[in-house]
């Protein structure tokens, strides 16, 4: 699973961060982030001629309004001249063809990344939330409820829908799918063996050439039964930074030291600090453009980035590949984010030595 091993010196890759080049930091970790088109990278990781290209938009989130500023797709070229990996999130909120077997709009912004993303870069798809959700939230505000979801582990729909073209459109740079479960209480769900059992049943029909990842956001559900279960079906477990999970460390021991995707990749998801909402997230990291104190000089941050470079150590002594998504939201700026963690592999590199 190695896909570089770089003979550069530490000096050298100290270097190549500082001018936010990730690719040749260690052979056991690839570094990406959770969507790529933020104008605030412009002079990071885009160069200053998408200035006047840069589209925006409005966005209301918790009462509070913000300006949300892209790049083009094609600047996709330039972010894997930085990283090596992507996740791309949008995906999520719908399938690439619908019931009639027609592209949506998804399947075309999609078929664009893949006129631009090049043959060597490594992409991660999120799954519809229409295939993995058990409830869809429908209205606004006040007037929110969350009703059944028909399609929930509707295989035959995932597979023709979004699977397929998916595949079609991206082939070998398409590295693994992400199934993320939304929170859910205890009062809400099934228990850990009804879960394992239903999970069991979806995706032992999925299609075999891609790896799935899974990301369930309730600590009650990831009990021994469940990662032995992603072991034997060989299912990778997402670690996941996020709002109501447990710290990645405590995430380590509960799944027993081991990583259970078969093709020996690993996904980890830096996304919000642990206990703060996505909104608040959200509004102390706009506009993205640099480290935010509140979010990036915390000792939970620093944990975060602690633990981090403990888990590529970990894949290097299991001969595994970590593919490390960095989010906006857990420290006002992703490239910065990935700077701290190259960092800390590097000292304890130079540790080591």
């Amino acid at each position: 699973m190695i896909e570089r091993n770089s003979s550069l010196s530490i000096e050298t890759r100290r270097k190549l961060v500082a001018k936010f080049d990730f690719r040749d930091i260690h052979p056991h970790v690839r570094f990406g982030t959770a969507s790529d088109r933020y104008a605030a990278w412009i002079g990071q990781i885009y160069s200053e001629e998408y200035e006047s290209e840069v589209s925006s938009r409005r966005r209301s989130l918790g009462g509070r309004k913000f300006e949300e500023r892209t790049v083009p797709i094609r600047s996709v070229e330039e972010y894997f001249r930085h990283f090596g990996t992507l996740e791309i999130d949008y995906t999520y909120y719908g399938p690439l063809r619908d019931a009639e077997n027609e592209p949506t709009n998804n399947f075309f912004v999609l078929a664009q990344y893949a006129d631009h993303i090049p043959s060597d870069g490594r992409v991660f798809l999120k799954a519809p939330l229409t295939y993995f959700s058990r409830t869809l939230r429908h209205g606004s505000g006040r007037n929110v409820e969350h009703v059944e979801n028909e399609d929930f582990l509707n295989v035959d729909a995932y597979a023709r829908q979004f699977h397929e073209p998916a595949v079609a459109l991206l082939g070998d740079r398409l590295a693994g799918i992400l199934f993320e479960q939304e929170y859910q209480s205890k009062s809400d769900c099934p228990s850990p063996e009804e879960n394992v059992a239903q999970l069991d049943a979806f995706f032992s029909s999925l299609p075999r050439n891609v790896q799935p990842h899974i990301e369930l956001r309730s600590e009650h559900l990831l009990q021994p039964n469940y990662f032995a279960w992603l072991e034997d079906r060989g299912i990778g477990f997402v670690f996941s930074h996020w709002t109501w999970l447990p710290p990645l460390r405590k995430q380590w021991r509960m799944c027993g030291g081991r990583f259970t995707a078969v093709d020996g990749n690993v996904v980890v998801r830096l996304l919000t600090p642990i206990n703060t909402r996505y909104a608040d997230a959200y509004a102390l990291a706009h506009p993205f453009d640099k480290p935010v104190a509140e979010l990036s000089e915390t000792q939970q941050a620093r944990n975060m980035v602690l633990d981090m470079a403990a888990l590529v150590y970990q894949a290097e002594a299991q001969g595994a590949l970590v593919n490390l998504i960095a989010n906006n939201r857990a420290w006002g700026n992703a490239p910065a984010l990935s700077q701290a963690i190259a960092e800390r592999i590097l000292n304890e590199e130079a540790r080591r030595v």
